[in-house]
């Protein structure tokens, strides 16, 4: 099925202001029916989630629709689907929660491509309870992070494995399913930061292997908020601080306080709108078959995304190999389509100001991926981050390069 960004451009009111959108590794921009779903859920009745009144159950709708969108989204079983303010508090959480099992003697794995969100909470949990922190590196040249890097570090002492699905900096996607396997032969537990890998490609939590997987749905068209997929059988075995008079059912125990139904509304008609980036049941409605299922129309969506991103990614590449003094630091195989440069003679910073006089969006930084920015032999400056998403468009591309190539002929 072909990919239409027009039509699917028409869709985001925020596209309309003429800004060619680079900056999605850092949220993307948001389609109208998102922001009408999360309406309609404020202004129609509501209250406490309920099965008797109409605005118990309108609650109650929010919440179990959310679950199982998000489910279909990653494969997982909506009943381990918890909320959370963002993907960094949800680590910051289970941090704590996991943390209690540890004592010194046992050994916790972090890495250096990952965002920091993804690193600083699970060195200081570790430090809290006396347990040994071990760094994971990855090859500045290739920008890969191997399995065999991975199993280097692993011990019969280590209790968790945390480590990134696709780098935000440089887009790397290390081999999950490879690295879960090595984890869990040494009965450890794989906690996986999805915020970067869950917009570009289909997501099956349980062939990956992860045990935790977080994301956020501002990344994939949706509300400012984080999502966390486990088995429940797993939240099962986790006792979480919480007040005397809350339930204690799992996922709700994991979720403090009153939910924003609203915010839970709009993630799931942003993962409707990914469902429908393709029309994936015309053929089967011509055919008199069924129509196929939202996790079907997820995965026929993300294919032709993935198709889409890929040639202008590759058209993008061949452009900035023209450039005269660029950098790309994205070099993994396997990426995501993000690209990280530098230049020669100009900074960074003074590129992505540069673009925004041609309303151009590309920003600059280490964009709390400290570490891999360390690596990478570009201190905390980073580099000029380039990201396209599921709205970008040909155009956009040669638009982008044209603008580099105007800064890169300033004195």
């Amino acid at each position: 099925m072909t990919y239409n960004a027009i039509a699917i451009r028409s869709h985001f009111p925020a596209l309309t202001a003429g800004l060619a959108h680079f900056d999605g590794p850092g949220g993307t921009q948001t389609p109208r029916q998102v922001g009408a779903a999360i309406a309609l859920t404020l202004t129609r009745p509501l209250t406490i989630r309920g099965t008797r009144s109409l605005p118990e159950r309108n609650a109650e709708a929010a919440v179990q629709g959310f679950r199982q969108a998000c489910a279909d989204l990653l494969g997982a079983d909506p009943r381990g689907i918890i909320y959370g303010r963002s993907a960094t508090a949800l680590t910051y959480d289970f941090s704590h929660h996991l943390s209690q099992h540890w004592g010194p003697g046992d050994e916790i794995v972090v890495t250096r491509l990952d965002h920091d969100a993804n690193i600083s909470p699970w060195v200081q949990a570790a430090e809290r309870v006396g347990a040994t922190v071990r760094w994971v590196d990855f090859d500045p040249a290739t920008g890969e992070l191997t399995a065999a890097m991975v199993a280097a570090v692993l011990t019969s002492k280590t209790r968790l494995v945390a480590v990134t699905a696709a780098s935000n900096l440089i887009g790397t996607r290390p081999p999950i399913t490879a690295i879960a396997a090595l984890v869990h032969a040494v009965d450890a537990l794989l906690w996986v930061d999805g915020v970067h890998n869950t917009p570009h490609a289909s997501v099956d939590v349980q062939t990956l292997g992860a045990d935790f997987y977080v994301c956020s749905a501002y990344k994939f068209l949706g509300p400012h908020c984080g999502v966390l997929a486990a088995a429940p059988e797993l939240l099962e075995t986790l006792h979480p601080d919480k007040l005397v008079a809350s339930t204690d059912a799992s996922p709700e125990r994991f979720e403090f306080g009153t939910l924003p139904y609203e915010t839970m509304v709009g993630v799931t008609a942003a993962i409707d709108f990914l469902a429908a980036l393709v029309p994936a049941g015309a053929d089967a409605a011509a055919a008199g078959a069924a129509a196929p299922s939202r996790r079907e129309q997820l995965l026929a969506s993300f294919a032709a995304l993935e198709e889409h991103e890929a040639a202008l990614r590759a058209r993008l590449e061949s452009g900035l190999a023209e450039l005269p003094g660029v950098t790309i630091h994205s070099r993994a195989a396997n990426r995501t389509p993000t690209l990280l440069i530098t230049f020669a003679n100009h900074s960074a910073a003074d590129a992505s100001l540069f673009l925004i006089e041609r309303k151009v969006l590309a920003p600059a930084g280490s964009f709390y991926a400290l570490e891999a920015s360390r690596v990478l032999g570009l201190g905390d400056a980073g580099g000029l981050r380039i990201g396209l998403a599921a709205y970008t468009t040909a155009g956009e591309i040669e638009r982008l390069l044209v603008g580099l190539e105007d800064f890169l002929q300033q004195p």
